[in-house]
């Protein structure tokens, strides 16, 4: 049977004092909104329905898939009347619904696995997940018979002094046949809020003589809403221990553990280190048996094995080859490209630059737009002159060459193979293979000169 997801995410957050939609505040790289999504996917449901409210433009844009289904929920009117707004994008379907708030962005995708799996094969009507909370305050509580049936769930500050006394709660994620869903029409307006719970739908299933069960798994961590941000900063850091924890048991070694930012979105090979300090964000991938140095950040780039990246380090958007080194105090700028062993070391910044095999910038250099063959020593000092003020233009230097310090190649420009630039040099013209090219002003010495200065002659 088929399984479709609704995903809630209306509410409006007006305790994180923000104008950024609640669920659009970033977490682990990405908002949390997507996380959400992400493991809603590996279930692989046949439709996923995100309810939004005033926001749904702004949700639409930042989340927005073709596999995902936007529906307005008009007023604010409680869970069970978001679900409502949902019915319209359901029609026509037959099987499960997975009913899951937007602002839970831990949950694991093998929890929802389990709570469909014995929705399904119990045949249920109605199931909700639900957890023991080591604070039960804070959620409703989830009341039995003596046999151990689900009859209700109270919400706090409808319980009674034995109810309160119930650890077992709510998580707010619920699976429904899709005939089910004609008891939303039956929910009961709350006199004071003036709000249709989705809670009642388990009584409601009850006095309906519908199968209603609750399943008692995961973890109360999962299931952690959020609504201010210092609970935002508590699911980062949650998250952040569940990244390491994930990549640890994959192979991956951290120097500190407690100093080492990564999304969610990154991925790293086995054997490689990671010291302090070190940031990694976006969609980065980092092979095996790499090591990254303190005060670094790589940001959407691909690494590869047996990588150097030195302390105080910084790579956006551009790619690393095997066994190449990069740093200490690198800027590696988006479309950029290190060759297979090759070096970048010293304050070098590259900028669409794309270093052949072998290749190295030992120190002092900046390489804009260039194409850089393979086996070339570019000298301390170099600069490509990519910029007249209006263009930018590509310096081509072919394998082989060799530059030396403290020079100047104007763009457009190419260094063609096996050719030296003289230390000093502003080369303007292309310069032919295997040939020296110097340009520089003749030296000229003065005899006794300073002598002369420091007698006031």
């Amino acid at each position: 049977m088929s399984t479709a997801c609704v995903i809630l995410a209306a509410g409006l957050g007006k305790r994180m004092r923000s104008s950024l939609p609640k669920v659009l505040h970033p977490l682990g790289g990405a908002p949390m909104l997507q996380s959400v999504i992400d493991s809603v996917r590996k279930i692989r449901p046949r439709k996923i329905v995100v309810v939004a409210g005033v926001h749904l433009h702004r949700i639409e844009e930042a989340v927005g898939a073709p596999d995902i289904v936007f529906a307005l929920q008009k007023e604010p009117k409680g869970t069970g009347h978001a679900l409502q707004s949902a019915v319209p994008s359901l029609k026509g379907f037959d099987g499960d619904i997975l009913i899951i708030n937007g602002d839970t962005p831990l949950i694991r995708p093998a929890t929802l696995r389990r709570l469909l799996g014995m929705h399904k094969k119990n045949r249920n009507d109605v199931s909700v997940l639900s957890f023991v909370a080591k604070n039960p305050a804070a959620y409703g509580r989830v009341v039995r018979d003596r046999a151990g049936k689900v009859l209700s769930i109270v919400e706090e500050k409808d319980a009674d002094l034995g109810q309160k006394a119930i650890t077992e709660v709510n998580s707010g994620v619920y699976a429904l046949r899709s005939t089910a869903l004609k008891l939303l029409g039956r929910i009961p307006e709350n006199p004071i809020k003036k709000e249709y719970y989705l809670t009642d739908i388990i009584s409601l299933a009850s006095q309906q003589g519908l199968k209603a069960s609750a399943y008692c798994i995961g973890e109360e961590e999962e299931f952690m809403g959020i609504n201010t941000r210092p609970e935002l900063d508590r699911a980062a850091d949650l998250m952040r221990k569940n990244i390491i924890e994930d990549l640890r048991d994959r192979g991956v070694l951290f120097v500190d553990p407690g100093a080492v930012y990564l999304d969610r979105t990154v991925k790293i090979g086995s054997g490689t280190v990671l010291y302090p300090n070190v940031c990694i964000e976006g969609t980065t991938k980092i092979g095996k048996d790499s090591v990254v140095y303190p005060n670094t950040r790589i940001k959407n780039s691909l690494i590869g094995n047996r990588v150097l990246i030195r302390d105080s380090t910084v790579i956006e958007d551009s790619t690393v080859r095997d066994k190449a080194s990069v740093g200490p105090f690198a800027h590696v700028r988006p479309g950029s490209v290190v060759g297979p062993e090759a070096r970048i070391g010293n304050f070098v910044e590259l900028k669409k630059a794309v270093v052949g095999k072998g290749s190295k910038a030992s120190h002092l250099s900046y390489l804009g737009d260039a194409l850089i063959g393979s086996r070339v020593n570019i000298g301390a000092g170099t600069i490509t002159c990519n910029y007249d003020g209006v263009h930018k233009h590509q310096t081509v230097i072919e394998d082989g060459v060799f530059i030396g310090s403290d020079s100047q190649l104007v763009a457009p420009v190419r260094i063609s193979a096996g050719a030296y630039i003289g230390a000093g040099s502003t080369i303007t013209r292309d310069v032919p293979p295997d040939s020296l090219a110097v340009s520089r002003s003749e030296q000229k010495v003065y005899k006794n000169w300073a002598k002369k200065r420091r007698a006031g002659k």
